[in-house]
């Protein structure tokens, strides 16, 4: 049967609100798109900024265990489409048996894969750069936004994308990731490589991406082992990590679409 509903999922430092062009576009196409938020982020983007506590409390399993639910209450096995920590959460989705099929777009890396760029060490130095952060919510100047997110835009996209999608990411979940391959073994962000069952996977990645760049992308997808899997990687030219809302997303949009129609299963 072919899938009548997209599941759209969020990274950090940004909410559902970063999905708003494809959702436009994928229901003028007739689908029923579903974006939720984390539990806690049910609010906008400004009232997350001003109180950033649900950021602080959230934890990976609350995070897949309210996407598991949403997706049990569909009718029928959507597409399943994550950006970023997005993608990660989408990975562990179609490897607990859910969606028809899945596009992880600039995606973090599930456990095992250990490539870590230097790009990404100074997209990611805020977080990192002191452990007492583990226990809170740290958001991005914008400078720093605009070397991890938004390098390829314009200056006034760039600082308008800031303004618009900016919040605070969770330090503990963040922390929790860069440890995982020093203490490994089914940590939050760990999914079976050998599961034969899981459905078709794309990623996409954005070729000057410095938070999560293309050989993070294709060193993930090499992981996946076993016969029969669709597992496939598509790199866009001069693309930066927000993709989603990137002049020339429709293209992106349109490529996840087909290409998830004519895979899932």
């Amino acid at each position: 049967m072919r899938p009548d509903t997209i599941v759209l999922i969020h990274g950090f430092w940004v909410t559902p609100r970063s999905w708003e062009h494809w959702i436009t576009r994928y229901q003028a196409k007739g689908f029923k798109v579903v974006a939720p938020a984390y539990p806690g982020f049910e609010v906008e983007v400004e009232a997350l900024n001003a109180d950033p506590t649900p950021i602080e409390q959230v934890t990976v399993p609350q995070i897949i265990e309210s996407l598991e639910t949403l997706i049990r209450g569909l009718d029928t096995p959507p597409i399943i489409m994550g950006h970023s920590a997005g993608g990660v959460f989408t990975q562990i989705l179609l490897d607990h048996g859910y969606g028809a099929a899945g596009v992880a777009i600039n995606s973090a890396p599930t456990e095992g894969v250990k490539i870590i760029p230097l790009s990404q060490i100074k997209a990611t130095f805020p977080v990192l750069k002191n452990p007492a952060n583990r226990h809170r919510a740290v958001g991005l100047d914008y400078e720093h936004w605009r070397y991890a997110f938004t390098n390829t835009l314009p200056e006034d996209q760039a600082r308008a994308t800031y303004e618009r999608y900016h919040i605070p990411a969770s330090g503990n979940i963040f922390w929790g990731s860069a440890l995982a391959n020093i203490h490994p073994g089914k940590d939050d962000n760990w999914v079976d490589y050998h599961n034969g069952l899981r459905p078709p996977l794309l990623f996409v990645s954005g070729e000057n991406d410095n938070l999560m760049p293309p050989r993070i992308q294709r060193s993930n997808a090499k992981h996946y082992k076993a016969p029969g899997l669709v597992t496939e990687v598509v790199e866009y030219p001069g693309r930066c990590h927000l993709m989603p809302a990137e002049q020339g997303w429709e293209e992106i949009a349109d490529h996840a679409l087909d290409w998830a129609l004519k895979h899932a299963g």
